[in-house]
């Protein structure tokens, strides 16, 4: 939507449950933390179906475009597809500005509805738009972002028309700053792609940001490194080679992070419908994410330190089909180490 003497901004869509849902503020390990929301990453190597529920021939070639921007780098796939199943389906509305859901939040909302909208298409838009869909928020809301806001000047011109925002969604789409376990990665990065351009008038401390229509050397750098969507290697679907797990396994398969960002991939079967219990065991801190049914970008659940000590542990209900589990250490920058995984129904 546009703002007085500035390009047009997006707004972040949110899900209702994490609308008041308090966030710890932490340093984790000492680093500032970037604007990537790790806990909604996509599986890394997955191949994301993306589906346009309108527009024209050259509306798609340009969101096509930029969206492969990001695959370039990022161990990921689209595949742009008629599945009514897709992942990420975008409309064109031109009285809804642009936004989009940001990551695997896209997978709670129906199929018949847009997890992903540009209503205006100015090149870069659609990279933006994008680069919430794979998990990226803001940079202006980097926890190190060093931007002081005048947020007298900021609120009175996204009350008034065209935003016509609600105080609380301005404090959320512009103001407010993720908070430190909310997000990972970089210092502040004044050339991303995920930052719009601002009027020096809605700083304390700056003249301004100026709007980028490609991908940084910083962005680059992020989305490929071990905090987002490391492996990228040659053209083609990236590779996902699961550990079969048994479901019913009382001692656990014995498996190990040896490389600082690495992520193991195992995947089991559920033949009949009831609650199911995936933990792991060990002295090793790691961090766990569940996918499915017969899907590996469908996330049902995850979790950090539900388990004994630092281990992770998800009770969940689950229906006949295939499902993937992904393990990685919870410091992805040095942390390796043992530890053991079962599904037990």
């Amino acid at each position: 939507m546009p703002v007085p003497n500035t390009p047009k901004i997006c707004f972040d869509r949110i899900l209702p449950a994490d609308l008041h849902r308090p966030q710890r503020m932490m340093n984790i390990g000492g680093r500032l933390r970037a604007v990537f929301e790790f806990r909604k990453r996509w599986m890394n190597g997955s191949t994301l179906k993306v589906r346009f529920l309108e527009g024209n021939s050259d509306q798609k070639t340009q969101v096509i475009e930029e969206a492969n921007r990001w695959t370039a780098h990022a161990n990921l796939n689209f595949d742009f597809t008629d599945d009514p199943g897709a992942d990420i389906r975008i409309t064109f509305d031109s009285n809804d500005g642009a936004w989009s859901f940001v990551g695997t939040d896209a997978s709670s909302i129906p199929a018949h509805l847009a997890t992903l909208n540009l209503g205006f298409l100015d090149r870069g838009t659609p990279t933006h738009e994008f680069g919430h869909a794979i998990g990226l928020g803001h940079e202006h809301q980097n926890p190190a972002g060093g931007i002081t806001w005048n947020e007298p000047e900021v609120i009175r011109d996204l009350s008034g028309p065209p935003n016509n925002w609600t105080v609380d969604q301005i404090r959320h789409n512009v103001l407010n700053k993720y908070s430190n376990d909310q997000v990972r990665g970089t210092e502040f990065d004044p050339n991303s792609i995920m930052l719009y351009e601002f009027p020096a008038r809605w700083t304390r401390n700056t003249s301004g940001t100026h709007g980028n229509d490609d991908l940084s050397d910083q962005d680059i750098a992020f989305i490929k490194s071990a905090d987002a969507y490391p492996g990228r290697t040659d053209v083609g679907d990236p590779a996902i080679e699961a550990v079969a797990l048994d479901v019913i396994d009382t001692s656990g398969v014995a498996a190990n992070i040896g490389q600082p960002g690495e992520e193991d991939v195992f995947s089991f079967t559920v033949e009949n419908a009831g609650r199911h219990t995936i933990e792991t065991g060990g002295e090793t801190d790691v961090f766990m994410s569940l996918f499915g049914p017969d899907s590996q970008t469908q996330k049902i659940a995850e979790n950090d330190d539900g388990g004994i000590g630092r281990n992770s542990k998800i009770v969940v209900d689950l229906s006949p089909g295939g499902y993937f589990v992904q393990i990685r250490h919870f410091n992805q920058t040095s942390g390796t180490g043992s530890y053991s995984i079962r599904v037990v129904r």
